[in-house]
């Protein structure tokens, strides 16, 4: 982890690709808990996965074992569903992060509407607080929609930075880096949490781990990939030296 200012920069590792390799064949292996304990070996500062509704990578038991087994931050993502609610507070991950989720999408498209969803959400957000979880809200960077969320009283935001990491052109990454940038900081200055992540790799994330707000960046599908050819253990290495560097320890 490294330390910005009185606030500490942290990794979480999304293992849900691990599980989407293992649900192509529906076996056993890889197993996502083992790439779990690699990663926190590795030094890894939390461990993420998303419970989707068709359980089309992640599985229930390996909600539950991750529970029992990962020693960092585990972190839920999760739809804002009555069900996965009840799930998350039987389960008790260390903070829920409540996404959009379309079946028909290969990964997350974008941040919640938060504004066109403010009562039902705040009910969500309400009822999982109440059961001692912290809630992040995974949210698009766009003022308005961060102003809504502290409305509703989440605990964090986590700025959706897809737009920048698949910017092709540097005009366009330098004005999406730009709006990431600011929506962290009106964030902050409003008394939120800030987290960060979507589509961050080895590339492009030196520049976001600049950004001083932030506390927590995550990321899965860069670091499964690389692990194809370096191993877990490594790729997890390599991801961790890139964020120190990029902020500035």
């Amino acid at each position: 982890m490294t330390v910005l200012g009185g606030i500490i920069l942290r990794l979480s590792v999304n293992v849900d690709h691990v599980a989407t390799i293992r649900q192509a064949r529906r076996g056993m292996e890889p197993e996502p808990v083992t790439a779990a304990v690699i990663a926190e070996l590795a030094g890894t500062d939390g461990i993420t996965v998303h419970l989707r509704e068709d359980r089309r990578h992640i599985q229930d038991r390996d909600l539950r074992l991750l529970r029992e087994i990962v020693q960092t931050e585990l972190n839920l993502e999760m739809a804002a569903t009555e069900e996965m609610a009840g799930i998350a507070i039987n389960i008790k991950p260390d903070l829920v992060t409540l996404v959009p989720e379309k079946r028909e999408e290969i990964t997350t498209e974008g941040g919640l509407n938060v504004i066109e969803n403010k009562e039902y959400l705040k009910g969500v957000i309400k009822r999982i607080q109440g059961s001692g979880i912290p809630v992040s809200i995974f949210i698009d960077p766009d003022t308005e929609q961060i102003k809504t969320g502290h409305e509703i009283k989440t605990t964090f935001v986590e700025v959706h930075t897809g737009m920048y990491a698949n910017a092709r052109k540097e005009k366009e990454r330098n004005t999406e880096f730009e709006r990431v940038r600011n929506a962290c900081r009106f964030a902050s200055e409003l008394g939120l949490r800030v987290n960060a992540g979507h589509g961050l790799n080895y590339q492009n994330v030196i520049r976001i781990a600049g950004i001083r707000e932030i506390e927590s960046l995550y990321i899965g599908h860069s670091i499964v990939s690389r692990s194809i050819f370096v191993g877990f253990e490594r790729a997890v290495r390599e991801m961790k030296e890139l964020i120190e560097a990029g902020s500035g320890r």
